[in-house]
Formats: C-alpha cells, sequence, structure tokens
C-alpha cells in the first residue's frame, strides 16, 4: 500500500508558476481516485477546505496563502481506450502533463491536438477553461471526463455537452466550480493528416521553414518552435502564460475601431462576433516589454506578463489593473485574466 505524501506550511509560491503565495496549511499528493476521496472525507471531518491543483501553471495565489488542504493532483497514466479505421480515443490521468499527452498523440501519428503542443499545466486542468492555441482547443477531440462529485461523495462521467465549452470557459470556472475535481479525461484523435490553412503565425512559421509536408510531428515542431520566441517557459522564466484571454467583441465594435486601425487583426468567432488577439491591443498601448509594480510585459507576447521582481499578489494586482485600463480607454475594450484565482474560502 503507498504511504500518502502530506507536507506541512508549503509555500504556494513554489507549486505556481507565477511565484506568487503564501503558504497552505496542508499539502497532500493524490495519485488515486480513492486517495482523492479520502482527502475530502478527512478534511471534512476536520472542518478543513480543500483546492485542488495540477502544474499551478494557471493559478495565481494570494499573499494569505491558504488555510486548508491543497491536494496535488497527480493521477498518473495514458491509455489506448478505443480504435478504429479513422481515430484513436486514448484517456489519460488528470496528473498527467498535457504536453506528455499532445506527445503521446503525435508519436502515434495522431491528429488534433498537436497544435497545442507546449502548453504548461496538466491534462485534468485542460477542460477547466477549454484549452487551445494555434487554431485548436480542447473541445474539438474532446469525449467526456471522470470528476469526483464533492457534494455528493461520487464519481461521475460528464460529457462534452455536460461541460458546455466555449472560448475559454467551461461548467468549471463558472456555476460547477469546486462542485468536481477532474480525475481521468477522455480524447479522440484523428488518423488524418493536419490540413492547412492553419493559424496565421504558425502559417508564417512553415512558409518561412518551407515545411510543405504537413504531419503531427512537423506542426508540433513548428509550434514549439514558434512558443519558445512568444511563450517564456515557466520552468525557466516566472509566468502564467498567456495571463490574458483574447477579446471577443462584436463584429460592428471591430469594423468601427478598423477604421481607425485598418491593420487591426480580428478572426470570425460567429456571425456576430469577432476575436481580437490581447497582445496586439496591449502593443497598441505601448506597454510591449515595459516593466509595470515588478512584472514585465513580455517583449515576444504582450499577452504574458514575466514576474521578474514581484513579491506580494498586490504588485501582480496593480501592473494587471494598469493594462486593462489602458486597454479600455483606448479601445473602449475591457480584457479578462485567465488563470484562476486561489483566494481564501
Amino acid at each position: 500500500m503507498r504511504v500518502v505524501n502530506i507536507s506541512t506550511n508549503v509555500s504556494l509560491a513554489t507549486m505556481t508558476t507565477m511565484g506568487l503565495g503564501g503558504t497552505a496549511n496542508y499539502v497532500v499528493d493524490v495519485t488515486t481516485d480513492e486517495e482523492l476521496r479520502q482527502v475530502y472525507l478527512n478534511a471534512k471531518t476536520m472542518s478543513q477546505p480543500v483546492y485542488v491543483i495540477g502544474g499551478g501553471s494557471n493559478l495565481i495565489a494570494h499573499d494569505e496563502g491558504y488555510p486548508g488542504v491543497i491536494a496535488h493532483m497527480m493521477i498518473p497514466g495514458i491509455e489506448i481506450i478505443a480504435d478504429d479505421n479513422d481515430t484513436t480515443t486514448i484517456q489519460a490521468g488528470a496528473g498527467v502533463s498535457w504536453d506528455e499527452l499532445v506527445r503521446f498523440g503525435v508519436d502515434r501519428q495522431l491528429t488534433g491536438i498537436e497544435a497545442m503542443s507546449g502548453i504548461p499545466g496538466s491534462a485534468g486542468a485542460a477542460p477547466v477553461q477549454n484549452i487551445g492555441a494555434y487554431g485548436q482547443e480542447l473541445a474539438d477531440t474532446f469525449v467526456s471526463l471522470e470528476a469526483y462529485d464533492i457534494a455528493k461523495d461520487l464519481f461521475v462521467t460528464l460529457s462534452a455537452a455536460d461541460c458546455d465549452f466555449s472560448y475559454r470557459r467551461s461548467i468549471f470556472r463558472e456555476n460547477a466550480a469546486g462542485h468536481y475535481v477532474i480525475t481521468r479525461i477522455t480524447l479522440r484523435l484523428f488518423k488524418s493528416s493536419p490540413q492547412p490553412p492553419f493559424y496565421d503565425s504558425l502559417q508564417r512559421h512553415l512558409d518561412s521553414s518551407q515545411i510543405t509536408e504537413y504531419t503531427p510531428q512537423s506542426i508540433r515542431d513548428a509550434v514549439l518552435d514558434v512558443r519558445a520566441d512568444k511563450l517564456p517557459d515557466p520552468k525557466i522564466v516566472r509566468n502564467s502564460g498567456s495571463f490574458f484571454k483574447n477579446a471577443i467583441v462584436e463584429k460592428w465594435q471591430a469594423e468601427d475601431l478598423q477604421k481607425n486601425y485598418p491593420d487591426m487583426p480580428t478572426y470570425p468567432m460567429d456571425e456576430n462576433h469577432v476575436k481580437i488577439p490581447t497582445g496586439w491591443l496591449i502593443e497598441q498601448c505601448d506597454l510591449k516589454g515595459e516593466l509595470i509594480h515588478g512584472m514585465r510585459v513580455h517583449k515576444g507576447n504582450a499577452v504574458v506578463l514575466i514576474n521578474e521582481s514581484a513579491t506580494h499578489y498586490d504588485d501582480l494586482s496593480l501592473a494587471r489593473q494598469t493594462i486593462i485600463d489602458a486597454v479600455r480607454d483606448r479601445f473602449r475594450i475591457s480584457i479578462d485574466q485567465e488563470p484562476l484565482e486561489l483566494m481564501t474560502p
């Protein structure tokens, strides 16, 4: 029987890639469904709140820390659970790193998630914000997930429809926040080759590198090259990836803005809405590369904030508000933070 690893007074700055946050009373490593269940049952007995952390790359911790139990999600394993002429269905434990899951598919010449190579974090966190990059998103291949229903003390299976995915959101960020803990995800990948047209920046890289044979591996390699320039490795530089979501605005508003900004990039979302890259909006506010309250706006991608010298949550909060205000004042667009916030319950 495995001995459960329990630590006390652990710095959340060491568990989150932004490198901020106070201490958690307890941190428990969770590697099985039953261990997860016992964490919640024991915490309930002790009247302790519980929060689940994966890789910590999409989470901002506060200075006051967490006066309860942090369940460190480490459920392992990737397996093929179904296969036919056109698709292969794979299941991954919530503790598997997302990029390990992508590599598993690419190594088997499967498509559907190769453009999401290099996204930090765990597989279990992927459905929470419906992660996506370079024209792909989780919902495109998602079949179902297994989760622990905290209130009912039951393990359940949720379909894509149950999760109600849309751009960078799901029920887990809204009405079902804190209701479930994801333990496994199931994806259906394809045996066909990646097909153009690809996302603009990815296509430019493919063209400049004279890559014309599109395979899962060639797309993965290209994405990793592009990301190396635009998204600093959180293992080396303290950041949480894209800090702001891309702006979704009504089509008429984008058309109105393009009268003054004819080069403003837009991407159709539906017949009434378009996406505007928030990095472009921030760059137009002359904030790219700027140091704001210890947070550096990344010189390669203005949607990324790097913790260069910030030591408190308030530093990040002030930097965030400065950027939000600048974009709103110039474009009449409100931009939203992408990472979740770990706060005292």
